[in-house]
């Protein structure tokens, strides 16, 4: 089992930055796919990024590329989501999850439209003002 808590959440403007941490308890987390999802006001949950257990590997969403870096400290059982040139339309509930399946599995569900997550956290709203 592993339970998932979100921080770091909060408003900031246009182009401003901010970074979500994410705290895992449980003995599998070194050795599970971490992601981050969100869900715009409204609309539906959609994958932001993941990366796999060493952290020598991650995937994004079109919308955050280039914008958004995702990383891990295994040692802390932590993930982590820099956030950087926010735009409105970034705001959302942020969400951490995890999957103890394989990276290649993991990317391909992804790649599917299917999330492959087993462990989510509540979430952390994040609101950019323009």
């Amino acid at each position: 089992q592993v339970q998932l808590v979100e921080y770091g959440g909060g408003s900031v403007h246009a182009g401003g930055s901010l970074r979500l941490s994410c705290t895992a308890s449980g003995r599998l987390f070194a050795r599970t796919t971490m992601a981050w999802f969100r869900q715009p006001p409204g609309n539906e949950r959609v994958f932001v990024a993941a990366i796999n257990y060493s952290g020598g590997s991650t995937y994004y969403g079109d919308s955050v590329k280039f914008r958004f870096t995702i990383s891990r400290d295994s040692a802390k059982n932590m993930a982590f989501l820099q956030m950087d040139s926010l735009k409105p339309e970034d705001t959302a509930v942020y969400y951490c999850a995890a999957t103890t399946e394989g990276w290649i599995a993991a990317i391909t569900e992804l790649q599917r439209g299917d999330d492959g997550m087993e462990y989510w956290g509540k979430g952390t709203l994040v609101t950019v003002s323009s």
